[in-house]
């Protein structure tokens, strides 16, 4: 969290959808931050410590789409919440990494801000247990 508000990294290569799911972050009060692709979204977890959620599409240009960088995410910073959208796969929860959460686009604006406030509040843990 930066200055009590937890924040939130938006990852969207369409720069229309990424300032509306941006402005949706703001609004719910969380700090907001952008990155175009998961290169970029990587490049800024590495510089900062205090990404509490990563909000991302899952197709992109770049080396890894919204999965993997998910995946990604979830092995390098395991305390990082994770919202996965997708305008044209349909996807099971259980192909992404343990507690995330998936939306079809376009999304219900409340079912995200719904989402991100349970999960920044989970202290849920990040794996199953045996």
């Amino acid at each position: 969290m930066n200055n009590g508000k937890p924040v939130v990294l938006v990852v969207e290569d369409s720069a229309l959808i990424r300032m509306g799911a941006v402005d949706l972050v703001l609004s719910a009060g969380y700090e907001a931050l952008e990155a175009c692709d998961a290169d970029e979204a990587i490049r800024m977890l590495e510089s900062r410590d205090d990404i509490d959620l990563v909000f991302t599409d899952v197709q992109m240009p770049g080396t890894m789409d919204g999965i993997k960088l998910s995946h990604y995410i979830r092995n390098r910073w395991p305390p990082v919440k994770l919202i996965v959208a997708s305008g044209a796969a349909i996807l099971e929860e259980s192909s992404l990494p343990f507690g995330s959460r998936f939306f079809s686009k376009p999304y219900d604006d409340h079912a995200i801000t719904d989402a991100m406030a349970r999960l920044l509040s989970s202290d849920a843990p990040l794996a199953p247990t045996a």
